[in-house]
C-alpha cells in the first residue's frame, strides 16, 4: 500500500526529522477514525442490525489495523514483531495462579512477574540496525 500511494517506507528502524510534524497527522487520521465509534453507536441505537454494526464495527477497527501497519513502514519498524513482545508481556500480567488481579474499581492490575516492553522493543530495533534487517 505504501508504495502504491508513494508513501515512505523503510527497510530499518528511522526517525525522520519532520516526525514530530508527522505523528501530529497520523493523530488526526486516527482520531477520524475514532470519532467513528460515535456513527456506530448511533446506527447500533437506531435500531440497526446485528450484522450491519458488525460490519461497521470489523471496518473501523481494519481501518485502524492498515493505518498503523502503514505508519510502522514508514519508520521501519517491525510491527508484528513488536505486537509480539507486548502480548507476551501483556500476559506477564497475570497472577501467580494464572488469573487476571483486579482492584476494586475493575482495573487490572500487574501480577507479579509482570515485564515492561520497552526494553524487548529495544533490543529488537537495536538489533534490526546491527544485522540491517
Amino acid at each position: 500500500m505504501n508504495a502504491m500511494y508513494r508513501l515512505a517506507a523503510h527497510d530499518t528502524p528511522t526517525v525522520p526529522d519532520d516526525v514530530a510534524d508527522r505523528l501530529v497527522k497520523f493523530k488526526a487520521t486516527l482520531m477520524d477514525e475514532v470519532h467513528e465509534v460515535d456513527d456506530i453507536v448511533a446506527m447500533a441505537g437506531s435500531g440497526a442490525s446485528a450484522l450491519d454494526v458488525a460490519v461497521a464495527i470489523a471496518d473501523l477497527l481494519g481501518d485502524i489495523i492498515v493505518y498503523c501497519r502503514s505508519e510502522a513502514l514508514k519508520y521501519g519498524l517491525p510491527l508484528e514483531e513488536v505486537l509480539d513482545i507486548i502480548m507476551d508481556s501483556n500476559e506477564s500480567k497475570l497472577g501467580a495462579d494464572g488469573n487476571p488481579i483486579y482492584d476494586q474499581n475493575g482495573k487490572f492490575l500487574k501480577g507479579p512477574s509482570y515485564w515492561k516492553p520497552e526494553p524487548k522493543i529495544r533490543e529488537l530495533l537495536g538489533k534490526s540496525l546491527k544485522d540491517g534487517f
